[in-house]
């Protein structure tokens, strides 16, 4: 029997480190584990995703909590693809899955491992239990084997193949590898307990026959070991102490520890953790992979979805997620995350790291009538209040402004207090200035221009003589703005729990994206590369999308100023 050793462990894993006070039950875990040396003192973890699609804000706890573990401890944290089911599976989303690791701000020991790695020792491990009479060939058909599990509340019935001989199954399991026998015609069952109370142990599938080659064997096999076959095994054959898994897994334990029992190899401890569940979110790979193959969004990488890849292109940071994920904390109990949490730990981030810029998203050209023509003079702007380092920028002032349409009304409502006729504002680091006529397009009716003056002594402070405005209103020199597109992304659901509905797709929101192909962006932000981030003044927080050209800006928003958390935490 070929036994694969696992990555040499690095002296520092073999020590573990002196971690803080243990901070949940998973940390306390180990550390006890530790304090008694049931593993020797060190510590090695693993991350093992499907790649069967891209990674989504369920799988960064996941993460935080596997890498965060092995780093706070000192050990080692493995990246494992479970790459068990060739039909699903794709390199395109192991390259994905390693990009959003990292950018997630984590590393894993060595090279990146693959349960594929170890296909002829699981089926040699199969061909243990045969000899040990633990495992079968079985003829019954998916339906017949799906019938004859039995339910949650009745027991299941033995298959008529159950009692074949040693001998006969390991001919046929030899033969199924050889390829004589057609897809689903045969499988191999564990032989446990038909009677059990956990149906997981009702003498499960190990290998089935699948005539699909792999993404990395190519078509050397024709038969896949089960997902439930091969985790078990390829923690212990890595060495894994302590596997770190959500809790839908809490069942399967049992499975899994029969395994190593039987095949009496190295037993790792697992330890359940509720999965992340996010208000207006679907987080099923294959709810996801509908959404993008029948064209509700662009991809996997469109910013309304919450793949990492997704996150990432509307603007997300890494520290905001980590941020998330720690806030949210680990417990035993299932609950749902507000969206609105990680929305306000991402403004946060960006409030100290992003700096500010002027936009006009739907703009409204301003003519200051006593303003010099063809003069052009430099104010100065601050990049950053929250961050002095950031410095100032110089910001171009001119006769001919755009501003944004929302802050004019001819005919104001109570309490608004920006632009209208006869009304008096400050533009933001300029001048007061003061509407005194509005011109009309003769057609629509629409307005299109305001004719308006300015007081030269207000430039970028309060008036002389004492007045006040009750208003800042953003804007921009025509003559020196920067064509943009901007995309303003909402959520993706209307409803807080988008999965209750009979069909999730009836809960989509019909106006996520809305996509303004005309706005304007202040000169600085020019040449600015994708996935860089400002604060459009007033407006929210934006990202350089990587459909950028040298022609124009595309903007995504990332995130409104509006933190509707804060308001929820302040009644609660």
């Amino acid at each position: 029997m070929t036994v694969y050793p696992p990555a040499p462990l690095t002296d520092q894993a073999m020590t573990a480190a002196e971690p803080a006070a243990p901070t949940d039950f998973i940390r306390a875990a180990v550390a006890e584990d530790n304090a008694t040396g049931r593993f020797g003192g060190r510590v090695r973890t693993r991350f093992p995703p499907e790649p069967n699609g891209y990674l989504h804000i369920g799988h960064a706890k996941a993460i935080c909590i596997d890498f965060g573990v092995a780093e706070e401890f000192g050990g080692q944290c493995n990246l494992r693809f479970d790459d068990t089911n060739p039909v699903k599976e794709e390199v395109e989303y192991v390259d994905g899955i390693m990009a959003d690791i990292r950018w997630l701000g984590f590393q894993w020991a060595g090279e990146a491992l693959f349960a594929s790695d170890y296909f002829e020792q699981l089926y040699e491990y199969a061909e243990q239990l045969i000899r040990q009479g633990q495992a079968y060939v079985d003829d019954l058909t998916a339906e017949e084997t799906r019938a004859y599990r039995g339910t949650l509340t009745e027991p299941g019935r033995e298959s008529p193949y159950r009692n074949r001989t040693v001998q006969e199954n390991l001919d046929l399991f030899r033969r199924m590898r050889a390829g004589e026998f057609a897809e689903g015609a045969r499988t191999l069952r564990a032989k446990i307990d038909m009677a059990s109370g956990n149906i997981n142990l009702r003498d499960p599938v190990l290998y089935r026959i699948l005539n699909t080659p792999h993404h990395r064997t190519g078509a050397r096999w024709c038969i896949y070991p089960m997902y439930d076959f091969a985790h078990g095994q390829s923690d212990s054959l890595e060495q894994v102490t302590h596997s770190l898994c959500s809790l839908e897994y809490e069942d399967h334990r049992p499975l899994y520890d029969w395994f190593l029992d039987a095949l009496a190899i190295y037993h790792p401890r697992q330890i359940e953790f509720a999965r992340l569940n996010l208000s207006y979110t679907v987080m099923s790979k294959r709810k996801l992979r509908r959404l993008v193959q029948e064209g509700y969004v662009r991809g996997w990488d469109d910013p309304r979805m919450p793949t990492l890849s997704g996150l990432r292109r509307r603007g997300y940071t890494p520290e905001a997620i980590r941020e998330f994920v720690r806030r949210v904390g680990v417990s035993k109990n299932a609950s749902m995350a507000e969206i609105g949490l990680l929305e306000a730990c991402l403004r946060e981030d960006l409030n100290r790291r992003a700096p500010r810029v002027m936009g006009v998203l739907r703009p409204l050209r301003v003519v200051i009538e006593n303003y010099p023509e063809g003069q052009v003079e430099e104010l100065t702007a601050v990049n950053n209040p929250e961050d002095a380092s950031a410095g100032t920028r110089p910001l171009p002032f001119a006769r001919v402004l755009y501003i944004d349409q929302d802050d004019f009304r001819e005919t104001p409502p109570p309490k608004y207090f920006r632009l209208s006729p006869g009304r008096e504002v400050r533009l933001r680091y300029a001048y007061f200035i003061k509407c005194e006529s509005v011109v009309k397009d003769p057609a629509t009716g629409e307005v299109v221009e305001l004719r308006c003056t300015y007081d030269p002594a207000t430039r970028g402070g309060d008036a002389p003589d004492g007045r006040k405005v009750k208003a800042t209103i953003h804007w921009l020199s025509a003559a020196h703005a920067r064509p943009a597109e901007v995309r303003l992304y909402d959520r993706l659901f209307q409803d807080p729990d988008p999965e209750a509905a009979d069909d999730f797709v009836a809960n989509l929101k019909p106006d996520s994206l809305e996509v303004i192909a005309n706005a304007w962006v202040e000169p600085s932000v020019a040449g600015a590369a994708a996935g860089r981030h400002f604060q459009f003044e007033r407006l929210g927080y934006f990202s350089v999308d990587p459909d950028t050209t040298g022609e124009k800006l595309v903007f995504n928003r990332t995130v409104t100023l509006k933190d509707d958390w804060a308001k929820v935490q302040a009644k609660a």
